[in-house]
């Protein structure tokens, strides 16, 4: 697996990465008039992040009808659209960002989503966001990808890893799920997770590179981050 995705490790730091970290990194960066679509937005959660990332784009929440987290939504303050689980309801080659965070391991068919991300985006348009790995069942999900198997399936749809990242570790997810979703595990996804702190202290200790470090991470992670790119 080191050969398949040592080009796309971080090298500038293995800490724990989120969505929103990406988020932060690349809306900023987006031309005037962008549209962004949160694919899986559920109640709209990402509203308020994007307003402040990139107050120049217009944010467009997809989801399906009646998950739970689409009926408990509230917000009015954006445009929502439905969808079939498969087509994005938007034009070919319009989006400049679409935002997924932990959404894929809940959806049925990824390799058709995933080609019509790429029929949706515009060439050079970027497709980040986070899913499981070592994540227990949750919320109806169907699968557990391996950063290797998710990279597969990018390259079979057209569209460019161009970087994978480690999220929190894939023991602190079982843990608290074994704990009944204990809330006062939930530091750990904002804090560098106790698998992942281990990690960084073998590295150290053995002079491993930043790549070799997030590497490691990987495998064992519960949930990664990836940015993906539609190519020119």
């Amino acid at each position: 697996m080191w050969d398949e995705l040592q080009p796309y490790l971080p090298k500038d730091t293995a800490a724990q990465y989120s969505a929103t970290q990406y988020a932060t990194k690349l809306a900023p960066l987006l031309p005037a008039g962008a549209l962004v679509i949160d694919l899986g937005c559920g109640s709209g959660v990402s509203i308020d992040l994007f307003k402040r990332a990139a107050p120049h784009a217009k944010w467009i929440g997809v989801d399906i009808e009646h998950s739970p987290e689409v009926d408990a939504r509230s917000r009015e303050d954006a445009e929502f659209r439905t969808y079939d689980g498969v087509n994005i309801p938007v034009k070919a080659d319009s989006i400049d960002m679409i935002y997924s965070r932990q959404v894929f391991e809940h959806v049925r068919y990824p390799e058709q989503v995933l080609a019509d991300i790429k029929r949706a985006l515009k060439p050079g348009g970027v497709f980040i966001g986070s899913t499981s790995h070592l994540e227990p069942y949750h919320s109806f999900s169907f699968w557990n990808f391996t950063p290797f198997g998710f990279k597969r399936l990018v390259d079979a749809s057209g569209l460019r890893l161009v970087e994978i990242r480690p999220g929190i570790d894939g023991v602190t997810l079982i843990t608290r799920a074994y704990r009944n979703n204990d809330p006062a595990m939930n530091r750990w996804f904002g804090e560098e997770s106790p698998m992942n702190q281990e990690i960084d202290a073998w590295a150290k200790e053995n002079n491993y590179s930043v790549q070799q470090a997030a590497f490691r991470k990987l495998a064992f992670c519960g949930q990664f981050v990836f940015w993906v790119k539609k190519p020119e």
